[in-house]
């Protein structure tokens, strides 16, 4: 039975586990998810950002994000600066708590030595500069999208460790601060957009051990789209931790899926093996066959499974996979143009009957060629379990 996100966050506050980690597909709906649960929690005129020393949820996803924005000099083209929105949480970090050497060390681990932000007294703008050759040093340089979002991650993670630190000293009184007394909740929607895979995993177990270490009554929520991401942090969190007092027991997992008619299905996964990633993509593909909802996405699904597939198999490429006679040409060029993202992002999501016939062929013929279980598929979509 379909939930709304509405219900889900309720089922989010009142589920008792240390960790609910969430996997959801891009555009199903995880920000919205986060922004719920945040009023749920802590409505804003209840509780505005970070103010006054009652905060009771801290969060990252897209807003957060949108509190940095540039400003590239049209006029001068000269001095390119990020400018920070002013607010409580930035406030929190920089000002009040003086994260900006941890923010920078997280910064360059992930991104490059050579580059360097500098905030400004205020800490409401950041400029870059990075090292050329002959020790040479150019600033006022632009970074890249991902290195922006890598930017907001880590001044969001610095908080976080010291959100953790202080708050596993026990007794109140004792601790460094009172600003993070009050809190009860970190809820984390997708930090891994601009990674590669390396950073991609070793952010993941960062995250994990952090979480564990701390000792306090803080839950935290992770939503993703990204299966690496998503299976670390699920063995991870499967593996008890002396050292934390942590247990397997203490985390959740689950995952968040779009109904047709706009509710939400959402789904506890087995304890027993990390997500199937391509197994539900191929279950996603059987059930928009069969409800003949076929769109051009859809192929975009099918070329992953391809990829994954020949991958594990050792093929040297997803193409030797297809079946070979006289559409195979055929069947190259219409996964290459339906799953390219220049054209998903630029035409109708809609194809036509040949198009649609082609890949109901293939995904059936994949799933028999290479001995993927047809029961398999039924199962996940039935319970939520792989």
């Amino acid at each position: 039975m379909g939930q709304s996100l509405t219900e889900i966050a309720q089922t989010l506050r009142d589920t008792d586990k240390k960790v609910q980690l969430i996997y959801a597909f891009n555009g199903v709906g995880k920000t919205r998810l986060s922004r719920e649960f945040k009023e749920l929690i802590s409505p804003k005129n209840q509780d505005d950002e970070l103010e006054e020393h009652k905060t009771k949820i801290l969060y990252y996803n897209a807003f957060t994000e949108d509190l940095f924005y540039w400003d590239n000099d049209l006029d001068g083209d000269r001095v390119r600066k990020i400018i920070i929105h002013p607010n409580g949480f930035t406030n929190w970090v920089l000002k009040e708590q003086g994260q900006e050497n941890n923010i920078l060390k997280h910064f360059q681990h992930y991104t490059s030595d050579k580059l360097t932000p500098r905030f400004n007294e205020e800490y409401n703008e950041i400029t870059f500069s990075i090292e050329g050759g002959n020790e040479t040093v150019i600033e006022n340089i632009k970074i890249s999208k991902g290195e922006e979002s890598c930017l907001i991650w880590c001044v969001f993670y610095s908080l976080l460790e010291q959100v953790v630190e202080v708050l596993n000293v026990a007794e109140e009184a004792d601790r460094e601060t009172a600003q993070f007394d009050d809190l009860k909740y970190v809820f984390i929607d997708d930090p891994v957009s601009s990674l590669d895979e390396n950073h991609l995993i070793e952010l993941a177990v960062n995250i994990a051990e952090l979480i564990k270490s701390s000792q306090s009554g803080l839950k935290f929520i992770i939503t993703t789209h990204n299966p690496l991401f998503y299976n670390v942090l699920y063995n991870e969190f499967n593996n008890s931790d002396k050292r934390y007092s942590y247990k397997s027991k203490h985390s959740i997992k689950r995952r968040l899926e779009k109904m047709n008619d706009g509710t939400y299905l959402f789904v506890e996964q087995s304890a027993d093996s990390p997500f199937s990633y391509h197994l539900f993509l191929l279950t996603e593909l059987e059930k928009a066959i069969k409800s003949e909802e076929i769109k051009k996405y859809h192929y975009n699904f099918l070329r992953q499974i391809l990829e994954k597939t020949s991958t594990f198999l050792g093929y040297t490429g997803w193409k030797e996979l297809l079946p070979h006679d006289e559409q195979e040409t055929y069947y190259n060029r219409i996964i290459n143009l339906c799953s390219h993202a220049k054209h998903a992002g630029e035409e109708t999501s809609l194809i036509d009957d040949n198009d649609k016939r082609v890949l109901t062929f293939l995904v059936e013929n994949i799933r028999t060629m290479y001995h993927f279980r047809g029961e398999q598929a039924k199962d996940i979509s039935e319970d939520g379990s792989i």
